[in-house]
């Protein structure tokens, strides 16, 4: 299995530094609000990687971490009138939400910056005790000079081309533009932990080098998220990291490319964020995973309507091909195969064999799906019992247990169903109890979730219609 380390630049060969373990830590949300699409493309590629990998035969620890304290926390919590827990709550409760319609697993371990506290300042005395980081009015800052020509080298950039770009006000109490935050003191109103420099908060980048290291160890086997992250937050976990421990951080960083929303790049600015939250409420989730999925993680994707009403319908074709063959019996007819089927017989093993080549190449989902379709063609013409079906099964298996897609849309259904059960119930207490207004109420909520809903004399009687 071959994976692109973004700081080497070229594809490599991955052998974990634990043979058959896998440590792998990937960025989470900094829970202020729903997580939007770009955040979901990468979250899913690290559950699909994890998928491929445990497929493999690895053991595979995944941490990724909830951000529950930084600016713009405070500024939303500020303007709701709540504190900045509260507001973490809230949503770390809608990204599980938001990650399970989208088919995203809960990682093995996933850690709250705000519950690691004394692992962060433990760090940031050991920056400062070998001279990469110093203390100033309260904030403390890593100090990119005295870490060397080394940093930079993740993403490319280098102190100089940073300070020529750089303007620095005339209080600027960092030592250098390129200089970054560990530690920042407290502000009137801010929530804050005592530290040996005063009570404040961490920064950004310090936390995800605190939480690695306390459940994968000082040097993990993969680390990453999306583009946007690689510098200046991966950039700088790097170097404190290395800097504390003197260690290699990470094996193998990886990082997926930008999302465009209608071949715009999102943005503040033009408003053109599209949540999680909102479109699966709107489009069937497991279509938006399968989207996601369609391009090499690598390269640049464009999110539009059209795209993903084309997910939808080859979704659809992928559905129609599994259920052909998943609910034929062995032995329906007893015959001898067609020309058609023996030759899907004899072609199903190749076609698995090159998916996986394809997911082995450096996650190549497009060329995947691009062999799964070839395979729904030749399943199509043959759609018999037999060695033909278990062929099909067996690709399209393969297929659902390291993308995650194929089985979204049974657990949402089973979930409804399940739902449904319970309205169900509730509506026929309310009609014996002549609570016509709440049986009303009722009856409109089973028929948003597919359900038809005639009273009889006998008593209601409910049927799913869609």
């Amino acid at each position: 299995m071959k994976i692109f380390n973004t700081l080497t630049r070229r594809k490599e060969e991955f052998a974990p530094l634990t043979p058959g373990k896998v440590g792998m830590y990937g960025c989470g949300p900094t829970v202020y609000n729903y997580i939007h699409i770009g955040n979901a493309r990468a979250f899913i590629i690290f559950d699909m990687l994890r998928r491929v990998l445990e497929r493999r035969g690895y053991d595979v620890t995944f941490v990724q971490n909830f951000t529950d304290i930084d600016d713009r926390m405070i500024d939303r919590a500020n303007e709701q009138g709540i504190t900045v827990a509260e507001l973490a709550d809230r949503f770390i409760a809608a990204y599980v939400e938001d990650a399970e319609a989208v088919g995203i697993r809960p990682a093995t371990v996933q850690p709250r910056a705000t519950e690691h506290m004394p692992e962060i300042i433990a760090i940031i005395e050991k920056l400062i005790g070998k001279g990469f980081a110093y203390a100033a009015s309260g904030d403390v800052y890593f100090d990119t000079q005295a870490y060397g020509s080394e940093y930079g080298r993740l993403s490319g950039q280098n102190t100089e081309d940073l300070e020529s770009g750089a303007r620095v006000a005339v209080d600027e109490i960092k030592k250098h533009p390129a200089d970054f935050a560990l530690w920042k003191a407290q502000k009137p109103g801010e929530p804050a932990w005592e530290s040996p420099w005063g009570p404040g908060r961490p920064g950004w980048h310090i936390e995800c080098s605190a939480m690695s290291m306390k459940y994968l160890g000082e040097t993990i086997d993969i680390h990453g998220g999306g583009q946007d992250l690689v510098f200046p937050h991966h950039e700088n976990e790097l170097a404190q990291s290395e800097g504390a421990t003197g260690k290699p951080f990470v094996r193998y960083w990886v990082h997926n490319g930008f999302l465009n929303i209608e071949s715009e790049k999102m943005s503040k600015s033009l408003d053109n964020f599209v949540l999680v939250h909102d479109i699966r409420q709107q489009v069937d989730p497991e279509a938006v995973r399968f989207f996601l999925l369609s391009a090499h993680y690598r390269s640049p994707l464009n999110f539009s309507r059209v795209q993903i009403e084309q997910a939808v319908a080859a979704l659809s074709r992928l559905y129609t091909a599994r259920d052909n063959y998943l609910f034929l019996q062995e032995g329906a007819e007893d015959r001898e195969p067609n020309e058609a089927e023996r030759g899907l017989c004899e072609l199903a093993d190749d076609l698995l064999h090159r998916f996986d080549e394809a997911l082995d190449d450096d996650l190549n989902t497009a060329d995947a799906i691009g062999v799964l379709f070839e395979l729904v063609k030749h399943a199509n013409i043959a759609l018999q019992p037999g060695c033909a079906q278990m062929a099909v099964v067996k690709v399209l298996d393969a297929f659902h247990s390291m993308t995650g897609v194929l089985g979204l849309a049974e657990k949402e259904q089973e979930r409804q169903d399940a739902g449904a059960d319970t309205l169900i119930k509730a509506r026929e207490d309310a009609r014996k109890a002549k609570n016509w207004a709440e049986s009303d109420r009722l009856r409109d909520e089973l028929k948003a979730l597919g359900y038809a809903v005639e009273d009889t004399a006998q008593g209601q009687k409910v049927s799913k219609v869609r």
